[in-house]
């Protein structure tokens, strides 16, 4: 099976890592996940991750608090989750590095482009925690300004949702799937397959989304082959 992207910047929500049990980490589906970016490693894919840290705090929450209090609060959460992922990829074998992009040398590297360029093309496995290191920008921002960074061929979006719909499958058991998709449609209808500053920057950039559900980590190495599963957003 030949990739048929040489570097991507996989997008991990903190929800993908929590399982069912939709709190903290959940052991085998953290181990799961890195099992399977170990496939995609073994392909020769260099690989960025940025995740998510919906599974133990959103800025949101805070909603008697100063919004930019919350959300560093929730870019701490990343970090929990970076350094989880990192332990679970590393049992497989591989080097990680994290980068935050708020300084905690005890704990990670401080975010700079040109060595995680230089992790990437050595083998090593990157994560980007802290999102942008800014509050008011989410994850997803993050996804979008680290892929372009690192001029990675395209963001594999792994959510508990498995494409894009018009509206909430869950709650309409009608909703029209899209296989492809635009950025200006995406924005045009607010389909939040991002939010939008996100898909901006990925528009400004042609910077290719593929959208997928996580819950079976397979769909990793699938999006990977250029398998039409999910929703490609470009």
């Amino acid at each position: 099976m030949d990739p048929i992207y040489k570097r991507v910047l996989i997008k991990v929500s903190g929800e993908a890592l929590a399982g069912d049990s939709h709190f903290g980490i959940d052991d085998a589906q953290i181990a799961d996940i890195a099992e399977h970016i170990k496939i995609l490693h073994d392909m020769g894919v260099q690989i960025g991750i940025v995740v998510g840290g919906g599974n133990f705090w959103r800025g949101r929450q805070g909603t008697d608090m100063d919004r930019t209090r919350a959300d560093h609060m929730g870019m701490l959460a990343t970090v929990i989750n970076a350094l989880g992922l990192a332990s679970a990829i590393e049992n497989t074998g591989l080097e990680v590095r994290v980068h935050t992009a708020i300084d905690m040398h005890q704990i990670a590297q401080p975010y700079v482009r040109g060595k995680a360029i230089k992790h990437l093309q050595s083998g090593k496995i990157v994560i980007f925690g802290c999102g942008t290191g800014n509050p008011f920008f989410t994850t997803d921002t993050a996804a979008a300004l680290r892929a372009v960074e690192i001029e990675a061929d395209v963001i594999l979006l792994a959510k508990n949702v498995d494409a894009v719909y018009d509206s909430d499958p869950a709650i309409n058991p009608d909703a029209k799937k899209f296989d492809k998709i635009s950025y200006m449609e995406v924005l045009e209808k607010n389909l939040k397959v991002m939010d939008t500053t996100a898909t901006s920057l990925c528009m400004d950039n042609n910077m290719k989304i593929h959208v997928f559900g996580i819950k079976d980590p397979e769909n990793l190495v699938r999006a990977i082959a250029g398998e039409e599963i999910g929703t490609v957003v470009s």
